[in-house]
């Protein structure tokens, strides 16, 4: 099959920034792959982080009721805003998306995607499980993240990103890309994956900054036994660790990585309510 690509080099287009991970995506048809990942009828807000030289925004313009496009390159984004400056349904917003409230700038229900910057996917990612979040996101990542993303615990891929994104969403691999789809071509292969919120989130909206950071804390204890991190991380003895553990019927023994979301979802719930006592 021969692939048609767009936006290659050219004297229109700002240089290539390494420090900023900048690897273009231009081979058309996984661009439109992606698009369609996000089932759109014409009326939805669409968030673009990071949509670089807009191979990808191009073919959102005419299936998007409104388009924000987050870049943080300066030549990036003044090129866009040129671009799509007498598109009003086209915004473009020059920041750093770890920065930006995306449910503010989208200004209610909003779908998000991007090629998402290998060197910040985890921190790009976590910062979108934040509330509001999007209906649906699809973004292209290092597929080593997207197996994390989608990993059973108790699997080698199985880590605090599996949990926090599996407590609150849904997510799946929908297929791979290789690095020759780029401009310049990445070292590593790519995947697009696809994450909807859950309809029966493990944890409670209240819940969700604390169980965020209880995992986190214990997958940086991965290898211990879950006494010896409920001990650590919430500064408790062993006999109120231990009742903890009972209450939420796991053993003492297990390790962190063999937990699913719904399992920490129990521990921080029972620390909490002990905490009330």
């Amino acid at each position: 099959m021969t692939r048609e690509f767009v936006m290659t080099e050219s004297p229109r287009h700002p240089p290539v920034r390494k420090s900023l991970g900048q690897h273009f995506l231009n081979d058309r048809r996984i661009l439109q792959r992606i698009v369609d990942a996000l089932e759109l009828t014409g009326t939805e807000t669409v968030v673009e982080i990071g949509p670089g030289r807009g191979s990808l925004t191009e073919l959102l313009v005419p299936r998007a009721g409104r388009l924000v496009l987050i870049e943080y390159d300066r030549a990036l984004a003044a090129m866009l805003r040129d671009r799509y400056s007498a598109n009003p349904s086209v915004s473009v917003v020059e920041a750093d998306v770890l920065q930006v409230n995306l449910g503010e700038v989208a200004g209610g229900d909003f779908r998000l995607v991007g090629n998402v910057p290998y060197y910040i996917t985890t921190p790009i990612l976590f910062h979108a499980l934040e509330r509001p979040r999007a209906s649906r996101s699809v973004y292209l990542v290092q597929k080593e993240v997207a197996d994390r993303i989608v990993a059973a615990p108790g699997s080698d891929d199985y880590g605090a990103l599996s949990a926090n994104v599996q407590a609150v969403a849904t997510a799946k691999i929908l297929f791979r890309v290789a690095p020759g789809s780029f401009l310049p071509p990445p070292k590593v292969d790519s995947a697009v994956v696809r994450i909807e919120p859950r309809d029966d989130p493990a944890i409670a909206q209240d819940e969700e900054t604390t169980f965020r950071r209880f995992v986190m804390d214990a997958f940086s204890m991965r290898r211990k036994q879950l006494r010896r991190v409920i001990r650590s991380v919430w500064q408790i003895s062993a006999d109120e660790a231990d009742v903890i553990i009972t209450a939420c019927g796991l053993d003492p023994s297990v390790r962190p990585e063999t937990l699913s979301p719904g399992e920490f979802a129990k521990l921080v719930r029972a620390h909490s309510q002990r905490a009330r006592l």
